[in-house]
C-alpha cells in the first residue's frame, strides 16, 4: 500500500512542499540534458513532487536553463510547482559573486532569466557572505521580494549567529526574515539541525530544505572499502577529494551497521536513510537527488519508511551512529 505524498509548512509560512522534494545540483548539465531532464521532472511529480531546488551556480547556469526549458516543454502550471534557486557564485568577475545588494539584484535577474520564469518562490543566499554586512543583504532580499521576484527568501549554511542576526534586523527594521535554512543532514552530519538551530525553530519558525540526505551516496551502502562503482558521483573527476574524505573507515563501520537495520524493516538502507531525514518534525523537505528514474522511484518509497521508524528503530539507529547532538540545558 503506497502512501501518499505529505505537504509540509515551510518552516512558519504558508508555503506548502512536498516532504521529499529534487534537487539538480549534480546531474542537471553535469550528467544530464533537457530530454532526460523531463522525464526525471515527470517522474517526481508522478510521485507527488511539488517542490525543486537549484541555484546559478549549477553547472554555471546551465542547470537553471535545462530546469525551466523542461519546465516549458511540460507546460506545467507554474502555481502547482515551488521552484528555489540560490544566489552566491554567478561569476568570474569581482561583483559576480557574494551577497552584495548589486550581486542579489543582477543574480536573481540572470536566475530568472535563464528559468525563463517570472518569479521564483523562494531564493536562498547560498552561503554567508563575510564581506557583506548582514543588514545590506537583508534589505537586497526583501527588495527582490519587493519586486516580486521571489515569495521567501532563506539561507544556505548559515550559522545561528548568523541567521540571528540578519532576524534582528529585520524585525528592528519592519523587514522580512529568512523563513528557510538549507543545511547539509543526514545520519553522518546533525550538529547543525539537532543543536545549534535548536533555539531557531520556535523563536524564528526556521524551516529546513535539507541536502545531502544520503551523505553523498554513502548512505546508499553501494560504497565499500576500496569499492567505488563507475557510474557513482565519486567516480566523476571533480568528486575525487570528496570520495577519500566520506569514505573512511569509521564512516563505513557506521554504514554496515545500519544495513542490518535496514533489512529487519525490509527496506533498503537509502529509503531508511531518507525517512530518518524527513520524520524530523523541525525539516519541512529533504532534497534527494536523481540521475534515474528507478532512483527517483526508490527515493520516493521512503514516505512508506517513515511510520516504520518507531521508537526502537530509531534507538537501534542511534546505538550504531552515535552521534546524537547533546542538548543543551537551556534549550529544553
Amino acid at each position: 500500500m503506497e502512501t501518499k505524498m505529505q505537504y509540509k509548512n515551510l518552516g512558519r509560512s504558508g508555503l506548502k512542499v512536498s516532504q521529499l522534494s529534487y534537487g539538480s545540483w549534480v546531474s542537471f548539465g553535469n550528467q544530464i540534458d533537457v530530454k532526460e531532464a523531463k522525464s526525471l521532472l515527470q517522474c517526481c511529480r508522478d510521485h507527488g513532487v511539488n517542490f525543486f531546488d537549484n541555484a546559478e551556480v549549477y553547472a554555471n547556469g546551465r542547470a537553471e536553463e535545462i530546469m525551466g526549458q523542461a519546465f516549458r516543454e511540460l507546460g506545467w502550471k507554474r502555481s502547482d510547482l515551488v521552484v528555489s534557486t540560490k544566489i552566491f557564485w554567478g561569476g568570474p568577475g569581482p561583483n559576480d559573486k557574494g551577497l552584495s545588494r548589486k550581486h542579489i539584484v543582477e543574480g536573481t535577474k540572470a536566475s530568472l532569466k535563464r528559468l525563463s520564469m517570472d518569479y521564483v518562490d523562494v531564493i536562498y543566499c547560498h552561503r554567508p557572505d563575510a564581506s557583506t554586512p548582514i543588514e545590506e543583504t537583508v534589505r537586497a532580499m526583501n527588495y527582490v521580494i519587493d519586486q516580486g521576484w521571489a515569495f521567501y527568501w532563506g539561507t544556505s549554511e548559515w550559522s545561528a549567529q548568523q541567521i540571528t542576526e540578519a532576524w534582528g534586523i529585520a524585525e528592528r527594521r519592519d523587514l522580512v526574515g529568512p523563513i528557510v535554512e538549507q543545511p547539509e543532514y543526514n545520519l553522518l552530519s546533525r550538529h547543525k539541525v539537532e543543536y545549534e538551530y535548536m533555539p531557531l525553530y520556535s523563536s524564528h519558525g526556521l524551516g529546513l530544505t535539507t541536502w545531502s540526505p544520503l551523505a553523498s551516496g554513502v548512505l546508499t551502502g553501494k560504497y565499500t572499502k576500496g569499492n567505488i562503482p563507475s557510474d557513482s558521483r565519486f567516480a566523476l573527476d571533480n568528486y575525487k577529494n570528496l570520495a577519500s574524505r566520506s569514505l573512511v573507515a569509521d564512516v563505513l563501520k557506521k554504514v554496515s551497521g545500519l544495513k542490518p537495520i535496514a533489512e529487519e524493516l525490509g527496506v533498503p538502507l537509502s529509503q531508511l536513510a531518507i525517512a530518518w531525514c524527513a520524520s524530523n518534525p523541525n525539516v519541512s523537505s529533504v532534497i534527494t537527488g536523481a540521475t534515474k528514474e528507478s532512483q527517483i522511484i526508490e527515493n520516493m518509497k521512503a514516505i512508506d519508511v517513515i511510520p516504520l521508524l518507531t521508537p526502537q528503530v530509531i534507538e537501534k539507529i542511534e546505538a550504531v551512529v552515535h552521534n546524537k547532538p547533546k542538548r543543551q540545558e537551556a534549550y529544553r
